[in-house]
């Protein structure tokens, strides 16, 4: 008894040739797990290179992804009536169920080219802070510098600001803030804060380290003026930001507490102390 030929969309699709595309979708997985891998080691290997790298990684994700889908259609025989007709279906499918995710997937594509930041890079986006870990195909994994993984739809950068801390460089400037009693010496103050900064090991040499000073309300405190001392500095790399701000800050108390000056934390401590 004979059987019914497959009908509909079946009946473009060689399914003896089923099998082959399996193996190389399996494949293709397995390879680009292997490269992400091998260049992710090569990055951590070469530091003066990470970033370049790690923009590679996610250049080739794409392209073995693509790669990979043109494979199977060959392999699966399709005709252009076939293609035709998946295209249409799948394009109605997506236009009504799927838009959010076909918009990420082409805001992938025009971050990767556009490069409004790059992967490697520090970025603050919507309230979040860290390093771009990957640009998929629907989303930017982001590193916060609590180690937590924030994954941003791609679509929300086409319309939204982000701020990039180091755009594509390895050295990134880092801020940090002390405030001190109006009535201290700020001279020695900025002497310590730039000696503290220049002498840190993750300090990046080639660029300038300024101390900035102004007297203005404390964060926080809107009713306590002080004398805030800004300090602005290169770490030679990004990772570093958060090594650097408890380096500086750990030798500038130390020297503050040695020289006598008192930041308004201390300040206010003490007077609390003396009104009990």
């Amino acid at each position: 008894m004979e059987t019914d030929a497959p009908t509909g969309f079946l009946q473009w699709i060689d399914f003896d040739k089923i099998p082959t595309a399996i193996v190389a979708v399996i494949v293709a997985a397995i390879v680009i797990r292997l490269v992400t891998r091998s260049l992710d080691g090569m990055g951590e290997r070469f530091t003066r290179r990470r970033l370049l790298i790690k923009q590679l990684t996610a250049v080739t994700k794409f392209v073995l992804v693509a790669l990979t889908a043109m494979f199977v259609a060959a392999t699966l025989s399709f005709s252009d009536e076939a293609l035709l007709a998946l295209g249409g279906s799948a394009a109605l499918a997506f236009g009504f169920a799927f838009k959010d995710i076909l918009a990420s997937l082409i805001a992938g594509l025009i971050l990767l080219f556009d490069r409004p930041f790059s992967v490697g890079d520090r970025i603050a986006f919507d309230g979040f802070y860290g390093e771009v870990q990957q640009i998929g195909l629907r989303s930017v994994r982001l590193v916060t510098l609590d180690d937590n993984v924030v994954s941003i739809p791609n679509n929300k950068f086409l319309t939204d600001s982000v701020a990039s801390a180091n755009a594509g460089e390895l050295h990134q400037m880092v801020v940090v803030h002390f405030y001190i009693g109006c009535d201290e010496d700020f001279s020695i103050a900025k002497e310590i804060v730039y000696d503290a900064a220049i002498s840190s090991r993750y300090i990046f040499i080639d660029k300038p380290v300024v101390v900035h000073l102004r007297e203005g309300p404390v964060p926080g405190m809107a009713m306590r003026f002080a004398l805030e001392l800004t300090l602005k500095a290169y770490v030679f790399d990004g990772r570093f930001e958060t090594a650097f701000v408890t380096d500086v800050t750990e030798r500038t108390k130390r020297a503050f507490k040695e020289r006598g000056i008192h930041t308004v934390g201390e300040r206010a401590a003490l007077e609390a102390k003396l009104t009990e």
